[in-house]
């Protein structure tokens, strides 16, 4: 490994009255990028001309110098803008002019904005719109791509490195699912209707922590167990939480169980009972039903209290659990609220699981799918009250993106390891501080 010594000299002007500790610091973030500027352009030139020497001296009939490039090349990075003009050897064999300095450092040709550049930013449209991600950058540093070059990144990097990786090695057991509406647009802007945007995350089991598995945006259940049983082994999940939505038993296979969310159980009730046209003094009676329930009132600390000697009253629970749903559904008309009580009906027949899975002696799954909407909130927040309207393309790739940045920063740092092609990366290897006063 070569070493290349850069002397550097300092000259500060010290205010004699008046400076802080924070003047001094501020002076200093100011001043940072012009120094890193500096450094970064005499390792170009040193390294520019040790790759030409090394041309001419192992093909000496074959290089010559031919001058440098007529234009500067602007190259702006995460300290602001290099000008340096390149460089080139004339190939007598080939008759071509080039600058041997592009192919040594892999510089890409007619990109201003190095990719090393665009991490800061790219950040900021996790959480911020575009247009205010640039600006916040703009703001901190002088400088930020524009609201284009940053779709492009993220299309780029979605694209070449946002694939949802194969997870057949990992025993999950549990898959969680969920959706929710989300507005579309047009490549051009032009506003369209809305469309379904769904998530799943799975566990390894009985308090792992759920993890994202897959996004999708306009696709029904049946292209999305397709999918997931590409990447997962599928056979070996044993239950799936949902809410109920339509068309989720699609993602059943056989043998696989299904518990639904008991916190939207009760939510949904009195949405439900207005559709069928009770008014909140009508729907008193129903609730209070329904408030009895012991089931709605759980919590996962409490479950977690019993223990396996406690078999008897998990079973006495279950019995005065089940005896509530039949009160409620009886006490409902089925001619003058025929939703309400359908929608109890489907529900108890998947409500109980989380018992029977704790009494067949496998632990306590979860009551709800909170855990699902919770990891997804800042997420849901951000397209659907920042964003506003989306392209599927556009979405989906933002998706495979943000969910690194949020959740996984690991898979966030590997991802831009990996975009950045760093393979190897310069090492500091000494520092000699000295000051006098002039």
């Amino acid at each position: 490994m070569d070493k290349l010594e850069i002397k550097i000299a300092l000259s500060y002007k010290i205010p004699e009255k008046g400076l802080t500790l924070n003047g001094i610091l501020r002076g200093l973030q100011e001043d940072q990028n012009k120094l890193m500027r500096n450094i970064a352009k005499a390792i170009l030139a040193a390294m520019e001309k040790k790759t030409i020497k090394e041309h001419i001296s192992r093909h000496p009939d074959r290089y010559y110098r031919h001058g440098k490039q007529p234009r500067e090349r602007k190259l702006i990075t995460s300290f602001g803008p290099i000008h340096y003009r390149l460089a080139q050897l004339y190939d007598r064999r080939t008759g071509r002019v080039f600058p041997p300095l592009v192919q040594k450092l892999s510089i890409l040709p007619y990109k201003q904005y190095q990719r090393e550049a665009l991490e800061a930013a790219v950040g900021q449209v996790i959480h911020l719109s575009y247009r205010l991600g640039e600006k916040e950058v703009r703001r901190i540093k002088g400088y930020a791509p524009g609201k284009s070059t940053l779709h492009r990144c993220i299309k780029e990097l979605a694209d070449h490195f946002g694939q949802w990786p194969c997870y057949r090695h990992r025993s999950f057991k549990f898959l969680m699912v969920d959706g929710t509406k989300v507005k579309r647009q047009e490549s051009r802007g032009r506003p369209l209707d809305k469309a379904e945007m769904r998530w799943t995350l799975a566990s390894e089991g009985v308090r792992r922590r759920f993890e994202p598995v897959g996004f999708w945006v306009d696709k029904d259940w049946g292209f999305i167990r397709k999918d997931l049983y590409k990447r997962l082994d599928y056979e070996n999940l044993e239950v799936l939480f949902s809410d109920g939505g339509p068309g989720i038993e699609n993602l059943l296979s056989e043998g696989m169980r299904l518990q639904r969310c008991v916190w939207h159980g009760k939510r949904d009730f009195p949405f439900l009972l207005y559709q069928d046209g009770a008014k909140k003094e009508e729907q008193k009676p129903f609730r209070k039903l329904i408030d009895e329930i012991l089931l709605f009132s759980l919590t996962r600390e409490m479950v977690e209290e019993l223990l396996p000697q406690d078999k008897k009253v998990v079973v006495q629970l279950v019995e005065e659990i089940k005896s509530g749903i039949k009160k409620l559904i009886k006490s409902l008309d089925p001619k003058k609220y025929p939703k309400t009580r359908a929608y109890i009906e489907n529900f108890s027949k998947n409500a109980l699981l989380v018992f029977e899975y704790w009494l067949e002696g496998k632990g306590w799954i979860p009551l709800t799918t909170n855990a699902i909407e919770s990891a997804f909130s800042r997420i849901v927040n951000r397209v659907k009250r920042i964003g506003r309207r989306w392209s599927d393309e556009g979405l989906i790739n933002w998706l495979m993106i943000a969910f690194r940045k949020i959740y996984k920063p690991a898979l966030w740092d590997e991802l831009w390891k990996k975009y950045l092609k760093i393979h190897k990366q310069l090492r500091f290897s000494n520092l000699r501080v000295s000051y006098a006063w002039i």
